[in-house]
């Protein structure tokens, strides 16, 4: 059987049987797919701590449809100062399910796997200490929602900034009005929903336009409104709730 060696994102892994784990993986040259480590919890040799979530590797596996053979798997990091700080194991963590819960299997997506190394790499130099570390949970909130934006852009799925998103009209100095979904709607079109300054979407409109986190300053009013609509846009593309997000609530507040 053609073995393929890849580089991967571990999202998340389970036990199976008394020794094996079957591990999902977000891979640059195939996108979403699903591995059957056998032996894994046995095996330091061949496996040691390269399936644990977030961990980024390169593997070697038999790729075919529904459930891959994961023969081998060295890690490239394990991003530790993200594994020594709880409220940043859970951003991780709900990185790697978004990215589980919104992608097609079997569809490679170059620029989301960019985009998950750029995130992960932000969190694990801001806590080691790096050369532009962030304040601690603002700026992990801005980071999480820079990358969420940019996430829901690159599949598609990003709500209109500039226009109604029911009479296409400009939205004007007063902003726009966030309806259920995350629809934005203007003020001519919806008579309630919560108000989202011209600010407030032209700083996520410039997530779009960098490509490094934290180059767009957010106040706290302009993250709260940021936040309020991609969670509702998120929960609109998926029929599951976020496990990783009650925990992240839990730990970050």
């Amino acid at each position: 059987m053609h073995l393929e060696k890849l580089q991967a994102f571990v999202l998340s892994n389970s036990d199976y049987g008394e020794s094996d784990r079957i591990v999902s993986l977000f891979t640059l040259e195939h996108g979403r797919l699903k591995g059957f480590a056998r032996g894994a919890r046995n095996s330091r040799k061949r496996f040691g701590p390269a399936l644990e979530p977030f961990a980024r590797i390169n593997l070697q596996l038999a790729h075919k449809e529904g459930l891959s053979s994961l023969r081998s798997a060295d890690v490239i990091t394990l991003y530790p100062g993200i594994r020594g700080e709880l409220c940043a194991i859970a951003h991780g963590l709900y990185a790697c399910e978004l990215i589980e819960s919104l992608t097609p299997e079997g569809h490679p997506i170059p620029r989301l796997y960019r985009l998950l190394a750029s995130y992960l790499e932000r969190l694990d130099s801001s806590l080691k200490g790096g050369d532009h570390p962030v304040p601690h949970h603002s700026g992990l909130n801005a980071d999480r929602r820079m990358f969420e934006i940019n996430l829901l852009n690159i599949l598609g799925y990003r709500p209109s900034l500039h226009d109604c998103s029911r009479c296409g009209s400009g939205f004007d100095a007063r902003g726009a009005l966030i309806q259920p979904g995350g629809e934005l709607a203007c003020r001519f079109c919806a008579a309630t929903g919560r108000l989202m300054s011209l600010d407030s979407l032209q700083k996520l409109d410039s997530c779009l336009t960098t490509s490094r986190f934290g180059q767009v300053a957010f106040d706290l009013d302009s993250l709260q409104m940021a936040g309020i609509l991609l969670d509702e846009s998120l929960a609109t593309h998926t029929s599951r709730k976020f496990r990783s997000l009650e925990f992240l609530q839990q730990t970050c507040g």
